[in-house]
């Protein structure tokens, strides 16, 4: 039986990747809280919101993605799992890595390559102008 109403494979796949990260159970504050946002009477009812603390990073997870509670908990262990890997491995998310290439890509031009971007855009003008048709008076 699974615990979190998913396919055998997949829990196996979570068990195996906290173990080889060395999150244990134990180590896991696990709490239910009410959710947020739109849903109405059944949001406002049900704590189908999870909430986990591992305690030795001092990590927190939030999850409230589907409205199945035993969901969320897969859901936010997985959050778990993934925060505590890239913060062992040292890398960068992928949502991080989008920022920020969000925001180098709308960082404003230095004065110097908007003149080279504009001289450029002259030069291929000048190259176009030169393929036209000759005028005949």
């Amino acid at each position: 039986m699974s615990l979190f109403n998913i396919t055998a494979q997949t829990e196996k796949f979570l068990r195996n990747k906290m173990h080889g990260l060395g999150i244990k159970e134990s180590d896991i504050v696990e709490r239910f809280i009410l959710g947020q946002g739109k849903g109405g009477q059944k949001i406002n009812k049900t704590s189908s919101c999870v909430y986990l603390k591992h305690l030795p990073t001092g990590i927190e997870v939030k999850c409230q993605q589907e409205r199945s509670q035993s969901l969320n908990r897969f859901l936010a262990r997985k959050l778990l799992a993934e925060k505590i890997e890239q913060m062992i491995l040292n890398k960068k998310s992928l949502a991080q890595q989008k920022i920020e290439k969000l925001r180098r890509q709308k960082r404003k031009r230095s004065k110097r390559a908007k003149e080279k971007i504009l001289r450029l855009k002259r030069e291929r003008s000048e190259i176009k102008k030169s393929r036209a048709k000759p005028e005949i008076d």
